[in-house]
Order: C-alpha cells, then structure tokens, then sequence
C-alpha cells in the first residue's frame, strides 16, 4: 500500500476543505493507497515537534502576505511560515515532490505567491493552484498530478 502524504495549513478553512476533497476523490479513483493528511496548524498548537518525513509528500500552502505587492517593493509572509519551518526540517525539503499553492486572483501579482517564493526558497516546483476552496475540476487536476507523481494505477470503477 502506498502512502500518500498531503501536508498543508489552513487558517480560513479553504486548503482544510480542498485537502479533504482531494484526499476522498484519491480514495474512490485510486486502489491501494492511503492517504495521509498533515496539518502543521495542529502540529504547532499541539506542541509537537517537527520530524523528518519518511516519505514522498506534496505541499498545499495559501497565501497571506502584507506589505507590499509581491513584484517591485515586497511582500512580508504572515501566518504560513510554520509550513517553511517543517519543509526546511531536516531532509524534508528534498522529500517534497511540489507545492499547490491557494489563493485569490483578485490579489493579481500576489495570487499564490507565497507557493512561488516557497518553491525558489526549496528547489521544488509549484504544481498547481487553485483559487479559494477550489473546484471539482482543481481537485481531478492535482489528483492527475498526485498519480503522476505516486504513479498510482487508477481503480477499475469511476465515481
């Protein structure tokens, strides 16, 4: 069985609910998986610390900046950089196969910036994004990208 690993945080609930679409859409179009969901949010309220991941993962990250508009005179990340903290734990920036970043498009330059200065911070690239909670045409995208990536073989029934 292979795991599949979705870390992310939510603070507005967007990622929260496209994460969990995404991993019950995984489930019913992909056989023999698990997929585990990873919310740094609860790790840092919990307490816990950090560990090294012992497998592949992908990064689901929103956007919240102040100061600035992201292109010609910068930006400040608020509330996101305990995700930059446990991807730059140990070797888990190497085991991170991409990042989804979230947004809104209204913000223009800014839409997903913080996905895009995560994967020039780390190395890796950004595979999708999606606007708000996302749709069910973002959720089939990043599962094709997911499958891709975990080369899972899809089940024999479509939901």
């Amino acid at each position: 069985m292979k795991t599949i690993s979705l870390v992310y945080i939510s603070l507005s609930g967007n990622t929260e609910s496209f994460v969990t679409r995404l991993k019950d859409y995984l489930l019913s179009q992909y056989e023999g998986i698990e997929v585990q969901k990873i919310h740094i949010k609860d790790l840092v309220k919990e307490g816990q610390d950090f560990y090294e991941m012992d497998h592949p993962y992908v990064a689901f990250l929103p956007t919240y900046l102040e100061g600035g508009n992201g292109v010609d005179n910068g930006d400040v990340e608020i509330l996101t950089t305990p995700v930059g903290d446990f991807i730059a734990y140990g070797n888990n920036a190497s085991k991170c196969f991409g990042v989804v970043g979230s947004g809104n498009r209204n913000f223009n330059n800014q839409y997903c910036l913080t996905a895009k200065q995560y994967s020039q911070r780390f190395g890796f690239p950004v595979l999708a994004d999606f606007e708000m909670r996302g749709m069910l045409g973002d959720i089939k995208h990043v599962a094709a990208i997911i499958a891709d990536l975990y080369e899972l073989e899809e089940a024999g029934t479509k939901v």
